[in-house]
Parts: C-alpha cells; structure tokens; sequence
C-alpha cells in the first residue's frame, strides 16, 4: 500500500465517525424523543473523541509530513496533503478532553434552546449558552494569535475571511443597501395577504418536494423532513437529507425552505462520490455552500421566469386561495421588502440587516464588550437601530435562531457572503449558458444545475473560495454585482425611477 492510500484510509475512518455522529445530529433535530436528550450529549461527545483521537493521532502526523515532502504526487493530491496538514496541526491544539466537553456541552445547550424557544423563556437558556460562549472564547486562545479573537472562529467556516474585510464588506451594506431599502419604503408597497391564508400543510409538502424534483434533487440520494429550524446535513454525496417547516398560516415558509435547503443538497450531492473522506470530497467554505442555497434561492426563487413554470401548479394546488391571483401579482408578493422579525422569513434584501447585527453581537460577545445576560436587550436595540421594528419577545428575537446553540460562532457572516457570491455567480451563468431565463422560464433547471456541477461542485476543496471566485468570474467578490442584481430588480417591482 503506498503512503498516499494508507492517508486515504484514515481520512475515511475519521470521516466515517464524523458522520456517524451526523446522523445522531439529524435524528436529534427530528425524531429524538425528549428523554433521549441526555445519552445523546453523552453519544455525541463519545464519538467527537474518538474521532480527535485519530484526526490527531501520531501516525496521521507522520504521514502527511512525509507526503507532503512525496514531489510524485498529482496537484489535487498535493492539495489535499496540504489541507489535512493544515487541518491536523489546528487539531492538535485541541485536547481530546476539551473536544469531549465542547460537544458535551452543544448538545446540552441546543436542548435548553429549543425548551426556551418554544416557553419564551431566555432564562432557560442563558447557563447553557454562557458556558458554551466560555468555551468557545476559550477556543480562539487555542488556536492562536490573531489580529481578532473573532477572526479564529470565522476561519472555521469561511477560511482566510477577517473581521476587519467583513468590516468593510458591511460598511458596503449599511452605505449602498439602508439606503436603498429606505428608497423602497418610500414607494407603494405591493399585495401578499392571500400568502397568509390557510395553507394545508400535506398539499404544502407535497409541492416542496415538486420543487426540489424539479431542482434536480436526487431523492434516491436523500430525503425531506421535518424540523423547527431547516436545514441540510449529508453523510456522504450519495446520502443528503434536507428538512423544512411548515406553516398553514405563511406559504412563504415551505416554498423559500425547501429551494433553499435543496440548493445546498444539489452542492454536497455533487460533490465527487470517490474523493469521500478527503479535501478534495468536501465543500470549499460556507460562504460559497451559502451562494449555492441564495442562488436557487434568490437569483432563481424568486424570479419571473421560476414562476411563470411554477405558479400555475401552485395555484392548482390552493385554488380557493390563489385562484383569482396573477403569477405577477404572486411574483411581486414574492418580493416585497419591508422590515421584519424574523431572519429566515426576511426578503433578500433586508436579510443582510439581521446577518449584520448577528455579526456584531458575536463579535461584541467574542470580545467580552457585552455578556449573555446583556443579549435580549442588545438584541431588541440594534432591532430597532437597523431595522425600525420593536421585538415583542424572546421567541421572536434573540431566541430565535439554533446557531449559538450549536456553538457556530462566526456562521453567521456567510450568509451574506453567500448572497453576494450567488449574484456574482448568477451574472456569469447568464453570459456563459444561451437562453438561461427562457430554460427556467420552462421549468428546465438542467442546464444551470449541469453548470454549477462543472463550476462549483466537481472541485470540493480544490481551490479556496477567493481562487473559485476568480476562476470563474475573472475577479474577487465583488459587492457591486449584488448591488446591480438588486437595484434592477427591485426599481422595476416598485416602478422606481431608473435615474
């Protein structure tokens, strides 16, 4: 056996316990049973030490050090090296000890916030979440000097990404899009009351799983279920499940859950099945994951061309409620921008408002300048500050989102990268594939699935996001892309002046 396939066989092992430990995530977030809670903390950390053990372990570091001196390896082999090498030494920061209650505690934590959530009680969730905040600043010492404490948690999702460029990314925000948006708000707002009726929740998931067929979800790769926070999770590209939530009373839920959720299951079931366990079978960072999701999303969701191949389904689908409506009187309802609680229910636009203070509450929270005790009335603050809007509860706001429970500090800043790269993407697929809007506009999402494969999905860990960017666009992201999709869209939806 040669020493890069003796490195493949580890990599796998150590792959296989992490997403063994997937699946009892999955399960905890779907079917668990309450009292299951307790040994499953227990199961978890179990396994996250196991799997340190062997990430970190003696002959693993011999390996790579010897590999990454082996000249007879191929480029994506050599990257690869690269990567586990890098991935190795930060692990070796780690003690299995410290590993074990980390996750020991996430578990812990992610059950007090769902008991507090659905009580509308912060107090619930408060001790958990301060030692885990106490873990987690523990862990940027540990993985070393940065020009941020912040900056050590963000390089776990988006790698190379600092706070000072999110800074300044954000600054493009508050500068170009409050502006904008407040333009918006001047002019006459659209219709969506008939969004609000009583939607059947079984007629509703059957037309979630209609859009993810269509979107080219393989389901003989994955499945659909149900949670209180949607998300993605796989355990391998050939096993992606996806989750949504439904509500009778909002269509909006289901429909923009299930295009979003599919869009990042299309990423990691393209991802090569046969570079499994290595670099080169895993997703490059979760601002390019995200650009995926917000561009079946946004760029294809919520477009006039989705809706003039999918609305007449819909409307088949709820007569009694959508019968006299338009797919334009829908498509407009689709885009209204106005202010709002909640983040996974916000438009596209004054989404990256709730990203935004997300952003400086961790940053606030990693630095110390504020305490867990502090975060529902700096929460409501910076509400009302960005948003104009008054939070009437814990449940509708800090407690609204699973992240911090789940100890992903510094996630939070790629979903707005994630919009700003789908823009940029979305642009170049428009040059390159003839004819895109008019294949949508048929309800044919092959082509720009085919593209996104060959683009994006086909290179796992090849490039880093910033070189991905480039080799397909020419250039670095670049905000002014995201400015210009919405500035055009959304001058002609509320018949604004294009001076």
């Amino acid at each position: 056996m040669s020493n890069y396939s003796e490195y493949q066989g580890i990599m796998r092992k150590i792959a296989d316990i992490q997403y063994a430990s997937a699946v009892l995530n999955w399960d905890q977030e779907t079917y668990m049973p309450p009292k299951g809670a307790t040994f499953r903390a227990q199961q978890l950390a179990t396994l996250a030490g196991i799997g340190h053990e062997l990430a970190t372990s003696k002959e693993l570091g011999d390996l790579l050090n010897a590999l990454s001196a082996d000249i007879a390896l191929t480029e994506k082999e050599k990257r690869n090296i690269k990567q586990s090498l890098k991935n190795y030494n930060d692990n070796k920061k780690y003690s299995t000890e410290f590993v074990k209650e980390l996750s020991k505690t996430i578990s812990e934590t992610f059950q007090a916030w769902q008991k507090a959530k659905a009580e509308n009680n912060f107090e619930l969730y408060a001790p958990f979440l301060e030692k885990l905040l106490k873990l987690k600043r523990e862990e940027c010492k540990l993985l070393g000097t940065f020009s941020h404490p912040y900056d050590a948690l963000l390089n776990q999702y988006e790698p190379g990404a600092k706070t000072a460029d999110l800074e300044i990314l954000f600054s493009d925000v508050r500068n170009q899009l409050v502006t904008f948006v407040k333009q918006i708000a001047a002019k006459t707002q659209n219709k969506d009351h008939f969004m609000f009726l009583d939607y059947d929740k079984q007629k509703q998931w059957q037309f979630g799983l209609d859009l993810l067929k269509q979107m080219g979800y393989d389901f003989d790769a994955g499945r659909q279920d149900a949670s209180s926070h949607p998300f993605t999770t796989n355990f391998s590209a050939q096993d992606v499940r996806v989750t949504t939530r439904i509500n009778e009373n909002d269509l909006n839920e289901m429909i923009w859950s299930c295009i979003h959720e599919g869009g990042h299951a299309l990423y990691e079931q393209g991802l090569p099945p046969e570079e499994y366990g290595l670099p080169s079978g895993e997703y490059i960072s979760l601002g390019i994951h995200e650009s995926q999701s917000r561009l079946w999303e946004n760029n294809v969701g919520r477009s006039l061309s989705y809706w003039k191949a999918n609305f007449k389904m819909l409307q088949q689908t709820f007569s009694e409620n959508l019968g006299s409506i338009t797919f334009e009187d829908f498509y407009k309802a689709m885009n209204i921008v106005k202010p709002s609680l909640i983040r996974t229910s916000a438009d596209e636009l004054t989404y990256h408002f709730h990203v935004l203070i997300r952003f400086e509450i961790e940053k606030a929270l990693i630095e110390g300048t504020i305490e867990v005790k502090d975060l529902p009335s700096y929460w409501n603050k910076k509400y009302k500050e960005y948003l104009g809007i008054d939070v009437p509860n814990d449940t509708k706001g800090v407690l609204q989102d699973i992240h911090w429970s789940h100890g992903s500090f510094g996630y939070f800043p790629t979903y707005s990268l994630g919009s700003f790269y789908a823009a940029q993407f979305f642009a170049q697929a428009k040059k390159e594939i003839s004819g895109l809007e008019i294949e949508i506009e048929k309800g044919n999402m092959k082509p720009l699935l085919d593209w996104l494969r060959e683009k994006v999905h086909r290179f796992g860990k090849y490039y880093s996001a910033e070189e991905l960017c480039i080799e397909i666009t020419g250039e670095k992201l670049n905000f002014k892309y995201f400015m210009d999709y919405a500035t055009t869209k959304y001058k002609k939806l509320y018949n604004m002046d294009s001076n």
